[in-house]
C-alpha cells in the first residue's frame, strides 16, 4: 500500500493531533495515579475519547504508585486480560476484574 505524501499543512495537522492525543493519556494517568478520577471514569472516558481508549492497560497500571511493570503484568493475567490489551478492547468482565483487582 503506498501512503500519499502529506503537504506540509496536513503533516503540521497530524503531529498536532498526536501531541493532544499523547497530552490526554498523560493528563488521564496523573489523574488516576493521584485518585483524583477513578478507574471507572477512566473506562467511561476511554468510551467517549479516542485518544484514551488507545492507550495501553499496562500503561495505566504502571502509572499507579507501587506498581511496576512485573506486578502490572501479574494483575493483567489473573483478570485475562492480555499484554498488549488497550484500554477500548477490555471486556466487562474483564473491567470488572481489573476493578476488583485494583480494590477502585
Amino acid at each position: 500500500m503506498v501512503l500519499k505524501d502529506l503537504t506540509p499543512a496536513e503533516r503540521q495537522a497530524a503531529r498536532q493531533k498526536a501531541l493532544d492525543a499523547r497530552t490526554a493519556r498523560a493528563k488521564v494517568k496523573t489523574e488516576f495515579s493521584d485518585g483524583t478520577i477513578s478507574l471507572s471514569q477512566v473506562f467511561e472516558r476511554a468510551d467517549s475519547d479516542e485518544a484514551v481508549a488507545r492507550m495501553r492497560t499496562i500503561d495505566l497500571l504502571t502509572s499507579l504508585k507501587g506498581i511496576g511493570e512485573i506486578r502490572a503484568q501479574t494483575i493483567m493475567e489473573q483478570c485475562d486480560i492480555s499484554a498488549n490489551r488497550r484500554l477500548r478492547g477490555l471486556g466487562h468482565r474483564q473491567r470488572t476484574a481489573l476493578r476488583e483487582a485494583l480494590g477502585r
